[in-house]
């Protein structure tokens, strides 16, 4: 992927995302609906950073048609882009929710799980429907312009 595609790829997950995120946090008892779009929206931007960064490294790892990347390389996927917002999410979320922390584990755990399965149905799906409706690009060196 070049950098355009790479962003147009990460906002659109993100913006599904915000969608779910924000109908989903305004479900917390004690919490403040303008706080969570706050913190959805600070998350959301956590999580774009972090997509392009992950996904620059992981395509330079596994290379090849992502339209062939097995279920498993999908997963393994997942599995490491959660692993580094976990890092990234936790202490934000603590901040803002001033919730305990194992009451932020568990939320934040419930969440791992949601984006993993999103995750691996937003790539898969956008790799089918890129590849069925773009035209094949001609093969050049990789380059991020």
């Amino acid at each position: 992927m070049k950098t355009k595609e790479r962003i147009f790829h990460a906002a659109l997950f993100e913006a599904i995302a915000l969608i779910l995120l924000i109908s989903l946090a305004s479900l917390l008892p004690g919490q403040d609906t303008a706080a969570m779009t706050g913190l959805a929206i600070a998350l959301s931007l956590i999580a774009m950073s972090w997509n392009y960064v992950y996904n620059l490294i992981f395509d330079r790892f596994f290379k090849g048609d992502r339209i062939k990347r097995s279920f498993k390389l999908r997963l393994g996927h997942g599995l490491g882009f959660e692993a580094g917002m976990i890092l990234a999410s936790f202490p934000v979320i603590m901040w803002v929710t001033k919730m305990s922390f194992w009451t932020v584990f568990i939320l934040d755990i419930g969440a791992v799980v949601f984006f993993i399965i999103y995750a691996i149905i937003y790539n898969w799906a956008y790799d089918v429907i890129k590849h069925k409706y773009w035209p094949k690009q001609p093969l050049a060196p990789q380059s991020d312009a």
